[in-house]
């Protein structure tokens, strides 16, 4: 990895922690692939759209672990450090999320103090990860949760803006705001937004399809 290569200035401080209901923000549609190889060679804005794709997946574990938010930034940083570290030896990009849930859950757990006489160089990472997620009950539960989260992230982000915009408003704020709102924030007419809401709302179910939701 070049050592060019460090997060934008953004990130480089502590990050605050992204708020459950923040909004999702539209990325470039890159593949993992793409991206991956891109940071491998420096870019550092390939690294900076790495990071807001997954950064609120990793963020959502320590949170489903019950650390604090102050836990789950010093987490988040710690997970950034490795995956700056582990790019180039990441055999398939495809297997990033995966990588990234395994890495980060078990950080949570050494912060939990179940794991902190782990032998980390006693045998393969990945069979290491998968056995360490495994001493806790919440492992699979959590870990189906944040993958069905990122998927959704991920599809939101692919729609159009005001498709984007009113899925937002209507169901990621708490509470949702009123038809009314939503149509003054929009520029369009009250009596409009229930059959606008309809079509995006199938546009984002044929979306989810796309990427395996069920």
């Amino acid at each position: 990895m070049s050592a060019s290569l460090q997060p934008q200035p953004a990130m480089s401080r502590t990050p605050s922690t992204p708020r459950r209901l923040e909004p999702v923000v539209p990325i470039p549609l890159w593949t993992d692939a793409r991206l991956v190889r891109e940071c491998v060679r420096g870019n550092e804005n390939a690294w900076a759209m790495l990071l807001e794709k997954y950064k609120r997946l990793i963020y959502s574990i320590p949170i489903k672990y019950g650390l604090s938010h102050d836990e789950a930034t010093d987490i988040f940083q710690d997970v950034c450090v490795e995956l700056l570290a582990e790019l180039p030896r990441l055999r398939e990009p495809r297997a990033l999320p995966k990588w990234l849930m395994q890495v980060t859950a078990h950080k949570c757990l050494r912060a939990r103090g179940q794991a902190a006489r782990l032998p980390l160089a006693s045998e393969d990472r990945a069979s290491q990860l998968h056995r360490v997620a495994d001493t806790n009950p919440l492992s699979d539960h959590v870990m189906v949760d944040v993958e069905r989260e990122q998927k959704l992230r991920e599809a939101i982000a692919t729609m159009a803006p005001r498709c984007r915009q009113l899925v937002e408003m209507l169901f990621l704020e708490s509470p949702p705001r009123s038809y009314q709102d939503v149509a003054r924030k929009l520029g369009l007419e009250t009596g409009s937004i229930g059959f606008i809401r309809g079509r995006c709302l199938k546009r984002l179910r044929d979306e989810l399809k796309k990427h395996g939701f069920r």
